[in-house]
């Protein structure tokens, strides 16, 4: 079993910037494909990012392609989310995500085994 934390939310201007990261404990991040949602109140959880366990192929929402970046470093067991020229649409929880299986369709939230608490990003007008 794995434990994540996710850090690195906050308030920010239209066209900032931030990063995301999100630390595992109890297991190595190296046996799971990771993945990073959001949500906001009283919607759906929607995928934004992820990234496989092994290539490192990396997959992203339309909505976010080309302004954000998901990384991974195996040797601090985090996972990172870049997020570049951010608009006030991007107001949400975001949460990370594991999935111990391999290839499986990592856009499905109903894949993950296992998820953080989420941390607020805002972004103001």
């Amino acid at each position: 079993q794995v434990q994540l934390v996710e850090s690195g939310g906050g308030l920010v201007q239209a066209g900032g910037s931030l990063r995301l990261s999100c630390a595992a404990s109890g297991r190595t991040l190296r046996t799971y494909d990771m993945g990073w949602f959001r949500q906001v109140p009283g919607e759906e959880r929607e995928f934004v990012a992820a990234i496989r366990r092994i290539g490192l192929r990396t997959y992203y929402a339309e909505s976010v392609k080309g302004r954000f970046t998901i990384s991974r470093d195996n040797a601090k067991n985090t996972v990172y989310l870049q997020m570049n020229r951010l608009k006030p649409e991007d107001t949400a929880v975001y949460y990370c995500a594991a999935e111990s299986q391999v290839g499986s369709d990592l856009v499905r939230k109903d894949m993950y085994d296992y998820w953080g608490q989420g941390t607020q990003v805002t972004v103001s007008s």
